[in-house]
């Protein structure tokens, strides 16, 4: 079967690869539609981040060259001999965060994670073998396409359930790149009375307003701060860097006002220079996240399916999986008005 595969930094092919020997505790998915992320990118771009190319990875064992791809939905073809909530035929999204499995979800987060896609061989192929556990049944409202959006939107969720943010309260989002656009989704669904896009691309800011952000600023032609000082005197209560650069960074904690609260959520590829005085001087308290718990992907999945959260609006392109290269990965790298694209595997519904 065709897959793409990551061996380097610029160096994804589209190859053949055989699928893996199904165990007892897997599924076997045959892949409708995988979405690629910004991690995926920083993979491409920069890589590796993530991926295990030096020695094996220890919860997945194994090791580059692998299928990227981990957000991605399908249907369930074959079971293992100990699957007892999964049978063929089911539609699921995949869950693609494998940890050692300890028994407190949001300890499980961070005990040790790995990604089906990044660690170990994902959905960016026809079929992907996944563990029972991991796997979400889809209801009949979603599509494989919308399954294929739960990840990134579990990850919008699981920041805005971090941020502790509550209803009525002021938003501001630096970065309008996918993560970015879900976060907007998922506040907005959470009630914030307001939310401030902020990116260089004016593209994308148009985008961020049709995904909910009641303001937009550009950051190449204007001082964020002191544009969203004009709008919020005080700062915004919550504020969301999904840009993963040292000057979001610092103006996500300058925008934010006394004794609020930034999350993280973007991934940075490298280190930045920064002063922690700038949180002594103004008693913000800064968060992280990464990923989500399993609690919260099945939240996503639920939200979406009754239409309570409806990242759709985020997918800018659909290509084959022979295009992935050049018509994905260089798309995303140099046009910026790209957004979340889509590969079709099976192209199932």
């Amino acid at each position: 079967m065709k897959a793409a595969v990551w061996y380097g930094k610029k160096d994804l092919r589209v190859e053949e690869r055989e699928l893996k020997p199904l165990k007892d505790h897997e599924v076997k998915v045959r892949v409708g539609w995988a979405g690629i992320c910004g991690s995926d990118l920083h993979e491409y771009e920069e890589g590796p981040v993530f991926m295990p190319s030096e020695t094996e990875d220890e919860l997945t064992g194994q090791q580059t060259p692998l299928t990227m791809g981990h957000e991605f939905a399908g249907v369930v073809e074959e079971v293992g001999s100990q699957v007892k909530t999964i049978k063929a035929g089911d539609r699921v999204a995949v869950n693609p965060t494998l940890t050692y499995g300890n028994k407190h979800e949001y300890v499980d987060i961070y005990d040790g994670f790995s990604f089906i896609g990044l660690h170990g061989d994902g959905g960016f192929t026809s079929y992907a073998n996944v563990p029972e556990a991991n796997a979400y049944l889809l209801p009949d409202t979603l599509t494989l396409k919308d399954g294929a959006l739960v990840e990134p939107m579990a990850v919008a969720v699981q920041a805005v359930k971090e941020s502790e943010m509550q209803f009525g309260d002021t938003v501001a989002v630096f970065g309008a790149g996918p993560i970015g656009l879900v976060t907007i989704e998922a506040a907005k669904a959470a009630g914030a009375s307001r939310i401030i896009a902020l990116d260089l691309s004016e593209t994308r800011l148009e985008k961020a307003k049709e995904m909910g952000a009641t303001d937009t600023i550009n950051s190449g032609e204007t001082d964020p701060i002191e544009a969203i000082r004009e709008l919020e005197q005080d700062g915004v209560d919550v504020s969301f860097e999904v840009a993963g650069v040292e000057p979001t960074f610092k103006q996500s904690i300058e925008a934010t006002k006394a004794r609020g609260t930034m999350v993280i959520v973007s991934i940075f590829a490298r280190s930045i220079d920064w002063n922690p005085m700038q949180l002594t001087g103004s008693g913000v308290k800064v968060t992280s996240t990464i990923a989500y718990s399993p609690t919260t992907f099945q939240q996503t999945v639920d939200l979406m399916g009754t239409g309570q959260l409806k990242p759709q609006g985020i997918i800018t392109d659909q290509i084959s999986l022979d295009d992935i290269v050049e018509e994905g990965f260089e798309a995303l790298s140099n046009d910026k008005s790209q957004a979340k694209i889509l590969v079709e595997l099976s192209g199932e519904e």
